[in-house]
């Protein structure tokens, strides 16, 4: 198969049929169109243009409903599945064929893969063996997408998606279209390729780019010491310890490991913010926390 004749729009002329396809032959190739696709009949020797691929089962096919993502044509597409070894499995917009990004175009870290329902900005291409591939696009293409800020945006909530992991930070396009940066120090988990998070803006550049910051609000921030009694809490089938601000230091460091000053630090911060009750000589994990 030449590869110029795949991932293409292409004319070419019906040359067969079965009970469920017409056959389309494009320069001495023949490709097959479902014939639910077509609500007229076609004669033998009509004339048909559509995208030509290779489907999942390594069949010739040829379809009018043209993909978004094409040779030189970027958009996003949606993650369905990783192999292992290959790459991920992206699904274009065809019914029989997903394509996959190569596994030299993703992270090194396996963890930072895109997973099921993670979103990449890709094109296509074709390999000298005829087979299609997704290309993720590059700073060059982000750049020409994206706008600049316009306005204040300081603070407001936004939700970008990852599309460049570095040593220095998380580059991401904002479902505005404005390019963000998330510096380590600003997030508690470096996102996914392709991961969609939400997160405030902490500064506009002079390029109309912002900096971004995926970390609570001081005001949501609760400490570590109040994160582990809260997992301690949630551990607990009844969700209720026999703990409270009048508990002995010593119990307090047993259990806990912390000082009774921590102890009663944490505790007012999660009773301030409604997250458990104290009673009795118990502290309860509110229903809307679990």
């Amino acid at each position: 198969m030449d590869k110029n004749l795949m991932a293409q729009v292409l004319p070419g002329t019906v040359t067969d049929e079965n009970d469920k396809d017409y056959f389309i032959q494009i320069e001495g190739e023949t490709f097959q169109l479902d014939k639910a696709e077509v609500k007229k009949p076609f004669k033998m020797g009509a004339k048909f243009t559509g995208f030509t691929y290779e489907n999942e089962q390594h069949k010739m096919q040829i379809t009018r409903n043209l993909p978004k993502i094409r040779r030189d044509h970027y958009a996003f597409g949606t993650v369905v599945k990783a192999k292992f070894g290959l790459g991920v499995f992206v699904n274009i917009g065809l019914p029989n064929k997903d394509v996959v990004v190569s596994i030299d175009e993703l992270p090194t870290v396996r963890e930072l893969w895109p997973q099921d329902g993670d979103q990449l900005l890709i094109c296509l291409t074709v390999d000298n063996k005829a087979r299609i591939w997704g290309h993720l696009a590059d700073e060059e293409i982000f750049n020409a997408i994206s706008r600049p800020v316009e306005g204040r945006l300081q603070n407001q909530n936004i939700k970008a998606r990852a599309y460049r992991l570095k040593l220095s930070g998380t580059r991401l396009l904002t479902e505005d279209f404005h390019l963000a940066f998330l510096h380590p120090s600003e997030r508690l988990k470096e996102p996914r390729l392709g991961e969609e998070v939400e997160a405030r803006v902490i500064g506009t550049l002079r390029d109309g780019s912002i900096n971004i910051s995926t970390r609570p609000r001081a005001y949501q921030e609760i400490g570590e010491d109040a994160e582990m009694i809260l997992a301690a809490l949630e551990h607990e089938a009844s969700h209720s310890l026999a703990f409270s601000d009048k508990s002995a230091p010593d119990d307090i460091k047993a259990y806990f490991g912390i000082s009774k000053g921590a102890f009663k630090r944490a505790l007012g911060h999660l009773l301030k913010e409604s997250l458990i009750t104290q009673q009795d000589g118990h502290i309860t994990l509110k229903k809307q926390a679990e």
